[in-house]
């Protein structure tokens, strides 16, 4: 019969945690079971494991998909950017059920934009007479991309979860300034699905990040969309499969789950 003394506890997450008592701590991990995912992609076909997978979805939020929304404001193709709506609600619950996590990597600025550059700020307002990062939108005063704002929220039709994880970013990429690095290691993630908005500007500065940071990175296409002209979307998918990684469906992904 164990004494009280001897009671061990979990400290840390289901993916990476210790199992510790008043006199011992065991460092060793779980090893978990890989459970192999072998689908079409290109340049070629490719394996990996869900056990060590998360996906990501970047900036599916008002600001930029929404009616009313700061690219809607300024005269932008925000209707474009809700094409991934229908193919992320189909996957994401196939893979939360796989145990993949999810992440929810949004645009949510700090209020006093103390970490915003002025080459960063300028994109948004190039001649300063715009309203740009952090300044109110006319029709509802939603600041625009601020955190906590109307206009950082996930887009209305998203299908989200409460154990989902919620990152905000600052900058086209979502590894700068931010934990999106740390949690992946901490969870212990190998390689990681894209999706999102705009494949050619957040999306694609991410994975390359990822890709720099040592991840894996698998594209998955019809979880993307931009509203840039056509040659981006040619050259970003160009550049993907020949520098950084790898370019599939959501559709193949589901197919191989459900064998």
């Amino acid at each position: 019969m164990k004494k009280p003394g001897d009671l061990m506890y979990c400290i840390g997450n289901q993916r990476n945690h210790w199992s510790v008592s008043t006199a011992h701590a065991d460092l060793r991990r779980e090893e978990r079971q890989p459970v192999a995912l072998s689908i079409p992609a290109q340049p070629q076909r490719i394996t990996f494991d869900l056990q060590h997978t998360a996906i990501i979805v970047v900036d599916m939020q008002n600001d930029f998909c929404s009616e009313n929304g700061w690219l809607d404001y300024i005269g932008s193709d925000y209707k474009a950017l809700q094409q991934p709506i229908g193919p992320l609600n189909r996957a994401l619950p196939a893979l939360r059920q796989a145990g993949v996590p999810v992440i929810w990597l949004n645009w949510g600025n700090r209020p006093d934009k103390a970490n915003l550059s002025p080459s960063i700020l300028h994109v948004y307002n190039m001649t300063g007479e715009g309203i740009g990062i952090g300044e109110p939108l006319p029709n509802n005063q939603s600041r625009v991309l601020e955190k906590e704002s109307w206009g950082a929220a996930i887009v209305s039709g998203l299908q989200t979860e409460p154990s989902d994880i919620y990152v905000d970013k600052y900058r086209m990429s979502g590894f700068w300034d931010t934990p999106l690095d740390s949690i992946l290691r901490n969870l212990q993630i190998r390689t990681v699905l894209f999706a999102g908005v705009n494949l050619d500007q957040c999306v694609m500065a991410t994975l390359q990040d990822a890709v720099n940071s040592g991840y894996d990175s698998i594209l998955l296409e019809d979880c993307c969309a931009t509203n840039s002209p056509a040659f981006c979307v040619e050259a970003t998918l160009y550049n993907i499969k020949q520098c950084y990684g790898f370019v599939t469906t959501s559709a193949a992904v589901l197919e191989a789950l459900q064998r």
